[in-house]
């Protein structure tokens, strides 16, 4: 059986949790060795010896071992448009982005799909779910699938019905927004043998809430009673997408419960958050396109929400494809956004009408009997007694909150035997960790470090990066053919894959430049039914 030995590491370990709720403190363990076989961790210790002479050992000395990152929110097969966002919001992507969906052959979702896929592991993701909003036929989603189980990663992939277009100008839509071969191919999914040694999971992805009550309550007990143990949902509240509040909808239709993960949720109230609670479901934050879209806040370091928040990627045809960048920006987010409620903050005072200051606005004049007094509200900044947000609850968003919120914390999410190998190996010598490392590894990882410091990555027990750098990527599966990579079975390089998606994104430019973009959005913004008055320059 293959083994493989990390030795005279500082690995990251939580700490058992007393219960199910209780989110486990991250404590390093200097000095010590874990040991792999097969899929699995088998020993952490702080001496260990090769079991035989065909370990694999790898030397960790000055190097941090972090469990795998898991990203809760990811539209995968998007690579080809990256670079295309990097201005625009959210009408703007729907247009540019997830609407080019419909000039993706199977041949480009497979590219796309794999580099994607790379990408993350690149960056130190092992596990990722998929909200796979491509499944204009079958064969798109054979084509994502296969390059998924070809990638290596771990991945709940989601399922999605989209509206698939039948006409760009005006926008036509297919009226079937339920075609049966959609569940008929889940059901083949979920009968078939495991995907990846069992690293592919399925998922639902769903966003309809426009349908009548009973068409949801049937559709999610069919997919539910087909053995699909996650189901995912947008919920945001904006101009262009709201006035529905997806946890009261799916508490009103007793269907939320702990398999129910929503993105966003930016604008959820209270209440949505007791629901949310209650019920044991999930949140995922994706920083960079809920900062860039306007789609409000991220939540997750909210001391209410964050129990039952992650982190996901969103589109990395937008922003990078590593949570060590969501990590870092969500949290120094939630603090500026925190220090900026003491910096502004006023007192009420009352003051004789002329001792008011011109600049100030008096708000109102006090009656004759009480005197002739004024008030106004003074500036008075304040400075924070404590930081409110930790390194720690950014590095628990990227790795066990995030295995919680996909259902698998017990299999991955953190490092303890008996769980799946999945992990990232740091090199905590680089000029950016060196001292960061010795002081504090999480501190380091989340305030420090960059893709560039990731020099191994272990998904499943498998070595996928080492050295710095993705080792290359097996090609077998038989439905290479029908995809039509005109490859076979082979071993490709990183270098094959970026030429090969780089020509794909050729060809697609080709079809995007007859694309009406302009006449696109306005066509979205009456199918959204946005009001004009409520896109504005300034308030």
């Amino acid at each position: 059986m293959p083994t493989i030995l990390l030795q005279n590491a500082t690995i990251l370990s939580h700490s058992p949790p007393t219960n199910p709720h209780e989110i486990p403190k991250v404590v390093p363990l200097r000095n010590h060795s874990l040991l792999i076989v097969n899929n699995f961790i088998a020993q952490i210790g702080p001496s260990l010896d090769p079991p035989s002479s065909d370990t694999k050992v790898i030397d960790c000395e000055g190097k941090i071992v972090s469990p795998g990152f898991v990203d809760t929110h990811h539209h995968v097969w998007q690579t080809q448009s990256s670079g295309c966002h990097a201005d625009q919001l959210l009408l703007d992507y729907l247009a540019a982005g997830s609407l080019t969906g419909a000039t993706f052959s199977p041949r480009d979702v497979f590219w796309g799909q794999l580099a994607g896929c790379l990408q993350a592991i690149d960056g130190g993701t092992t596990a990722l779910l998929d909200h796979s909003n491509i499944s204009y036929s079958s064969r798109h989603t054979e084509a994502a699938l296969t390059a998924t189980e070809c990638s290596g990663i771990r991945s709940v992939y989601a399922v999605t019905p989209v509206q698939r277009l039948k006409a760009w100008e005006p926008l036509a839509w297919d009226e079937d927004l339920l075609p049966s071969w959609i569940f008929e191919q889940i059901e083949r999914l979920m009968k078939a043998p495991p995907l990846g040694e069992g690293r592919i999971k399925f998922a639902f992805g769903f966003d309809w809430y426009f349908l009548p009550k009973e068409a949801i309550i049937g559709l999610f007990d069919r997919v539910r009673n087909l053995g699909i143990k996650l189901i995912t949902s947008h919920y945001t509240n904006t101009p262009i997408f709201g006035g529905v509040s997806v946890p009261k909808v799916l508490a009103d239709y007793n269907l939320l419960s702990s398999d129910i993960l929503l993105s966003h949720a930016n604008q959820a109230d209270e209440d949505d958050i007791a629901l949310i609670q209650q019920h044991g479901a999930h949140l995922s934050s994706t920083i960079d396109t809920e900062l860039q879209f306007a789609l409000g806040h991220p939540i997750c370091f909210d001391q209410k929400c964050h129990p039952s928040s992650s982190l996901g990627i969103d589109v990395h045809s937008n922003n990078s494809s590593d949570l060590l960048s969501a990590m870092r920006l969500g949290l120094q987010a939630a603090r500026g956004a925190h220090n900026s409620l003491f910096l502004g903050h006023s007192e009420f005072k009352l003051m004789a009408p002329q001792d008011v200051p011109k600049t100030k606005t008096t708000m109102s004049s006090l009656p004759n009997g009480f005197g002739k007094l004024a008030f106004h509200w003074q500036p008075r900044p304040k400075n924070p007694r404590n930081i409110n947000a930790t390194v720690q609850q950014a590095f628990n968003l990227g790795t066990i909150l995030g295995a919680r919120a996909l259902g698998l914390e017990k299999q991955i999410g953190s490092l303890a035997v008996g769980k799946r190998a999945d992990i990232v190996i740091f090199d905590a010598t680089t000029p950016a960790m060196a001292c960061a490392a010795e002081e504090d590894p999480i501190a380091a990882i989340v305030m420090h470090a960059s893709v560039r410091d990731i020099e191994t990555v272990i998904v499943d027990g498998v070595v996928r990066k080492e050295g710095g750098k993705l080792l290359p990527t097996l090609i077998t599966d038989a439905n290479l053919a029908e995809v039509g990579t005109g490859l076979g079975e082979t071993m490709i390089e990183w270098a094959d894959v970026a030429k090969e998606v780089k020509r794909s994104r050729t060809r697609l430019k080709e079809k995007w430049e007859g694309i009406n973009f302009d006449r696109l959005k306005t066509d979205l913004k009456t199918m959204l039914r946005v009001n004009e008055e409520d896109l504005v320059d300034e308030l």
